[in-house]
């Protein structure tokens, strides 16, 4: 017959206490429920009652959440249910690689890192490689990583400008019932990386810098031709490219220049008939030296939870077609 065993954390800063309570102990019930332990938070201490088994993970999440909390002030929702996933997989003492990495700071002070091991593999490719695919469903942080890639290598002089580019296509819009001129026309395809743009840089660092020409945010369309040198280009949304797009735009790389392109190939707005130069690309330079393809997965998320949930119900919808 097992036996209920007890651990005592002790935890001085009251503050750190409160925030891993959560609002009405909403975190401290997760973390019973998940780890299948009983918390009891008392004057300066973290007391866990359970088995054995379920004890030493469950002490390991509670010095990991105050690392967490040490280090960012706050610990949500995410970040909870992510420590417990590496927790129970054994991986726990990897949460502080994660937050020692900053990629980069906004014009607001705020510290840019990955939140998932997903995320952290993918910003290491990007620092590896000239060309770096990432793939994955919405919410993955797969474009606001690289452009914080981006204005940090702008920043310290390692290229000369940031180039920004989507396919004018999606969920079936026509540009030709829009008003206004082609600028005009294409200017809502582009508005997620203005958003991005003005949240890392601040509005006037940007509005300065898109006048000398030092950013650029442009359809795909307008990269034909062109040679791109001393550059970090990101190709956004690549997923609505044809094979043709994709061919065009990664044969636009010059000396000096990096490129990182971001899509979702289940998310894909092209007319019937028409294959995603996304997919086709994954399978023609999935071994070409130089080149990293990274799969970020529904894990990656860091949307709101539900988004999670809804990537969850719609994979079981397209596996009973």
């Amino acid at each position: 017959m097992k036996k209920t065993l007890e651990k005592r954390i002790l935890i001085e800063n009251n503050e750190i206490l409160r925030e891993m309570f959560g609002e009405l102990d909403e975190n401290i019930n997760i973390i019973e429920n998940k780890l299948d332990v009983k918390v009891i938070i008392g004057d300066g201490e973290v007391k866990l009652l359970g088995y054995e088994t379920n004890l030493i993970p469950a002490e390991r999440l509670i010095y990991n959440l105050i690392d967490i909390i040490k280090v960012q002030n706050k610990l949500d929702k995410h970040d909870l249910m992510y420590a417990i996933k590496l927790t129970n997989e054994g991986k726990g003492d990897l949460i502080k690689d994660l937050l020692n990495e900053v990629v980069c700071i906004t014009s607001s002070g705020k510290s840019i890192k990955p939140k998932t091991l997903g995320q952290k593999r993918y910003l290491d490719a990007i620092k590896k490689s000239d060309i770096v695919f990432g793939i994955g469903p919405a919410g993955t942080g797969k474009t606001y990583l690289a452009m914080a890639m981006a204005v940090q290598a702008f920043r310290n002089k390692q290229v000369n400008r940031i180039i920004l580019t989507r396919p004018a296509v999606e969920a079936g819009e026509n540009l030709g019932f829009l008003p206004g001129d082609l600028q005009e026309k294409v200017d809502p395809y582009l508005r997620p990386l203005y958003d991005a743009l003005f949240d890392i840089l601040g509005y006037e660092n940007y509005l300065r810098y898109m006048e000398k020409g030092l950013i650029e945010v442009a359809p795909l369309a307008y990269m034909r031709g062109r040679t791109l040198d001393s550059s970090y280009v990101i190709l956004d949304e690549a997923q609505n490219t044809t094979n043709e797009q994709m061919k065009m735009f990664l044969t636009r790389l010059g000396y000096g220049s990096k490129a990182i392109v971001t899509g979702d190939v289940t998310q894909i707005d092209l007319p019937k008939g028409k294959e995603s130069g996304l997919k086709i690309v994954a399978r023609v330079l999935d071994d070409v030296e130089g080149i990293d393809l990274v799969y970020l997965s529904k894990y990656d998320i860091v949307r709101h939870p539900l988004v999670q949930r809804v990537i969850e119900a719609y994979e079981r919808y397209e596996c009973q077609k």
